[in-house]
């Protein structure tokens, strides 16, 4: 079942993503080479709770922490792994969710470790544009291929990467995962027509290579997680957005100038 949120729930869950997105801009000055990705979990994990918050993938299905960390060609659902330490020119994703007085916001970011190459520099800025064409299309009377078509478009006709499809994004509030599905390709004019008041998130995962991705299963840590399937790298950016008479919201946003148009 879809929920469509009142303003106050939606500004009810801007105030969670406000402390996501504190999470967000402190990694900033955090993600350095030589960095232990579980530093990245225990500066996640204190800084929600100390705001408020509760970071909700932890005990969600039995996961065990407050970040999924995922570097270079691992595309999603990397755990932090102590003594993993970050290396110069390395790409680093960072996934999380935060409930705050019950509501909830999802969001990931991908951060350049010390100097990168041209190459993933290419690829994170066109992950970056896809999600914010993803964001645009967010608007009453739109469909959901118009989001998906959007992104798919701009990453794999103009930019010749790969639009991963396994891994979408989805509606949220007032659990993580809700109804409906928003893939990060899809077709003009079809799927699901958007209203005011449907909270989503948009989070496009874009490989250097090919779109397609296969497990690896790690047996020290005893987890499976998704990696592209031709070793190249990854990159992913996601939002939470409330789809608005005055266009699409975005719930996590870190950045006043850039989001100007996109303020509640």
């Amino acid at each position: 079942m879809i929920t469509l949120k009142s303003p106050r729930e939606i500004e009810m869950m801007a105030k969670s993503g406000k402390v996501l997105a504190g999470v967000h801009k402190g990694l900033r000055k955090l993600i350095k080479p030589g960095l232990d990705t579980w530093e990245i979990e225990e500066f996640a994990d204190k800084y929600i709770r100390e705001h408020g918050g509760r970071p909700s993938e932890k005990g969600f299905d039995g996961y065990k922490f407050a970040t999924c960390v995922s570097i270079n060609d691992e595309v999603a659902h990397g755990i932090p792994r102590k003594g993993l330490r970050l290396k110069d020119g390395d790409v680093v994703k960072v996934d999380m969710t935060v409930n705050k007085d019950g509501f909830e916001s999802d969001s990931c970011w991908t951060y350049a470790v010390g100097n990168i190459s041209e190459e993933n520099k290419k690829l994170m800025e066109v992950c970056h544009e896809a999600l914010y064409r993803g964001i645009d299309q967010a608007v009453i009377g739109n469909r959901l291929g118009d989001i998906g078509f959007a992104c798919q478009d701009f990453i794999e006709n103009q930019n010749h990467m790969g639009d991963v499809r396994e891994l979408i994004g989805h509606g949220i509030q007032p659990t993580m995962h809700e109804k409906p599905n928003v893939p990060a390709y899809g077709e003009k004019g079809q799927g699901l027509r958007l209203k005011e008041g449907m909270t989503i998130t948009i989070e496009p995962m874009v490989n250097l290579g090919t779109w397609e991705i296969t497990d690896r299963y790690d047996a020290k840590d005893d987890w499976t997680y998704y990696v592209s399937a031709d070793g190249t790298n990854s990159a992913q950016y996601e939002h939470t957005i409330a789809i608005t008479k005055d266009g699409p919201k975005i719930l996590t946003s870190q950045d006043d100038d850039i989001d100007e148009k996109y303020k509640l």
